[in-house]
């Protein structure tokens, strides 16, 4: 490399400043990824073996169910550009969930449906599928980092992390396992009742979504309590 630097020639310049601008960018993802792994490595240097991350997707949309993840990943668990879900397109998800799940020690995933999001309100809704997902991890966690939402009576010890998906590499994992099941839900959901176009909208309240919702009105899979839907239904 310091002969290439050198060297005057046009080209090899080029080849120089590429290969720094992609050193750079792998030092800076080591050190993003060695950041989201320091309240795994506190809790295992208190002698924690089997850290749980739990994290959902779908507290937002007018449709569809919420979809909560739990993951115990091995301590020798590397994936540089793992992120909350929501800052990786679709391709990315994809392939790190396979890469998650086959590497995992353990995962439980859990759909609550919007019937029961209905009865019990989004939050208790979104709690319980974060319990059922912990309770099918097998083995069980002995500590527990969940994203921004408090849990009580769980079987072990917890800390809750306001935007933790951005800040534990166990939680980001939870959240791309939630994020890809649900979108998989959804797409299926759509064949059933595309004019709502619920493959590209997840059953947010987009414009297009907004306006089908008027013309068509309420599906069996839209959450009647929600505002949007509500008036809908009333109108």
């Amino acid at each position: 490399m310091k002969e290439l630097k050198s060297d005057e020639r046009k080209g090899v310049q080029q080849l120089v400043q590429s290969f720094e601008k992609q050193r750079l960018k792998q030092l800076a993802l080591e050190k993003s990824y060695e950041e989201m792994c320091t309240y795994e490595r506190r809790y295992r240097s208190m002698g924690k073996r089997l850290i749980a991350g739990i994290d959902e997707a779908g507290r937002g949309p007018l449709a569809g169910p919420v979809v909560a993840a739990a993951v115990i990943l091995p301590d020798n668990f590397k994936l540089l550009g793992l992120n909350d879900s929501k800052q990786l397109n679709k391709s990315k998800r994809e392939e790190y969930y396979q890469i998650i799940v086959e590497q995992a020690i353990s995962y439980g995933i859990s759909i609550v449906e919007n019937d029961v999001i209905d009865d019990i309100n989004i939050y208790e809704a979104t709690k319980l599928a974060m319990k059922q997902a912990l309770n099918k991890l097998e083995p069980k966690a002995d500590y527990v980092l969940i994203d921004a939402v408090e849990l009580n009576n769980l079987p072990c010890s917890s800390e809750s992390i306001v935007k933790g998906d951005a800040k534990s590499v166990s939680i980001a994992a939870a959240s791309i396992l939630a994020k890809v099941t649900r979108d998989s839900v959804m797409r299926t959901i759509h064949e059933q009742y595309p004019m709502y176009d619920f493959q590209s909208n997840m059953g947010y309240g987009t414009k297009v979504h907004m306006e089908k919702l008027k013309k068509f009105g309420a599906s069996p899979y839209h959450r009647k309590t929600f505002a949007p839907v509500k008036e809908t239904i009333l109108s």
